[in-house]
């Protein structure tokens, strides 16, 4: 007997039983299901959800690959700038190398697992007690968490944020495309405000390994936007392709502006993503990057503010730096929690953009805001589609208004030209 024959009987033992809904989603992971419909319309598609997040994950993989190979880049070469060696990233050189590799998955990968086994038990304990089938919205969420949280974050405390995301984030509105909020910014948020001295990013990763041979516990090394928050930008030794290509400190997926900008485009071309909200929220960043620029320009702010750094950073550098792109292209995009209607994704997108870089330059004691603006947004979002729609309406309410008064003022002629012809 096949494998899916054996399967298929052991749904027929669990249908109508409490675990039905565990067993159906390890059912349905590889096999499609077997019901069909036999009435009614219904919309055919080759797209599903399980379709979708896969495809996301796809877009999702290189970036993953190459913070791997990030952490381990940055660990080295953080050692070898103790010993005062700076090393100059080289990508066949002394970027891709096994070394690199293997250092980085030692940390990216138990991350990933912890996420992913955390967030999915959680997943099944809803799905078996509430007596619905287990969503596969979390494929996505459960990659997405290792990419946007520091390398070095502990991993009960990832385990102690999933719980709360997944459950406050997700499953209190009614699990996947229920919920008003991102689930994976949910998690980053609450790491945020409960962990706040292991998120800032004020220090590079190094590997446990070499604290026990007595070397660094943890190399002074900011990340970007550390370096401008305290208004020592002068200090960086990094380049624009270092920026560009991902050679720099920060979050495990949020480094490579290429990468992110080559999994928009899949996304796009996949039509998963809108490319209102990405081409929208890149605007708003630019915008705000440039009054921050001009201010700074005008001499309107101090060189001895504490914003000064920041502030004049050029605007399009912060595209290239810190979670911006990243959050951009996969979180902001999000269908559920962002807006539905095509004129509330320019609005919910640019503002998204907008109160980013503000976030980012007047929090210098946390120069990231782009998880917080998105969430502010997700909250926006119903209301921006409400007024869009509403506007609609008006409109062609005025529209109709319009058509009945010039229909009533032609009758009315009509009538004059008939009883002056009489």
């Amino acid at each position: 007997m096949s494998l899916k024959s054996n399967l298929h009987n052991l749904k027929e033992r669990y249908k109508g039983k409490k675990m039905a809904p565990a067993f159906n989603a390890l059912h349905t992971f590889l096999y499609t299901p077997n019901e069909t419909t036999h009435s009614g319309g219904h919309v055919r598609a080759v797209d599903d959800l399980k379709r979708t997040m896969n495809t996301v994950i796809m877009a999702l993989v290189p970036v993953l690959i190459f913070g791997i190979f990030n952490a381990g880049y940055q660990h080295y070469a953080a050692v070898d700038a103790a010993n005062g060696v700076i090393r100059q990233a080289s990508l066949f050189g002394n970027f891709i190398t096994w070394e690199n590799f293997l250092m980085g998955a030692w940390t990216v990968l138990p991350l990933v697992i912890v996420s992913y086994v955390v967030g999915l038990v959680v997943e099944f304990i809803f799905a078996v007690i509430k007596g619905h089938e287990v969503e596969e919205g979390y494929l996505v969420t459960g990659m997405l968490v290792p990419l946007i949280v520091p390398i070095d974050t502990p991993l009960w405390m990832l385990a102690v944020a999933v719980v709360f995301g997944v459950v406050i984030g997700k499953e209190v509105f009614g699990g996947t495309g229920m919920n008003i909020l991102n689930p994976a910014l949910t998690i980053r948020a609450f790491l945020f405000f409960a962990y706040p001295t292991w998120m800032s990013g004020d220090k590079v990763w190094v590997h446990q390994a070499v604290e026990k041979a007595g070397g660094p516990d943890a190399i002074s090394g900011e990340t970007i936007l550390g370096f401008l928050a305290q208004g020592r930008g002068s200090e960086m030794s990094y380049s624009i392709s270092d920026m560009f290509f991902g050679f720099i400190p920060g979050s495990v997926g949020e480094t490579s502006t290429l990468l992110i900008l080559l999994g928009g485009l899949f996304l796009i071309f996949t039509k998963i993503a809108s490319w209102r909200i990405m081409v929208s929220a890149v605007a708003g960043a630019l915008v705000m990057g440039l009054i921050f620029n001009g201010a700074t320009e005008l001499g309107w702010i101090a060189e001895t503010s504490k914003f000064y750094g920041l502030m004049s950073f050029e605007f399009w550098k912060h595209l290239l730096v810190g979670g911006l792109a990243f959050g951009i292209v996969y979180m902001a995009t999000d269908p559920v929690t962002g807006s539905q209607t095509d004129k509330g994704k320019w609005i919910y997108g640019f503002f998204i953009g907008f109160i980013s870089v503000m976030i980012r330059v007047f929090n210098p004691a946390y120069p990231e805001g782009v998880f917080l603006a998105i969430l502010l947004m997700n909250v926006f979002a119903p209301t921006i589609d409400h007024y869009v729609v509403r506007a609609n309406v008006n409109k062609r309410m005025k529209r109709l208004q319009a058509s009945k008064d010039l229909a009533g003022g032609a009758h009315g002629k009509a009538k004059e030209l008939k009883a002056e012809t009489v």
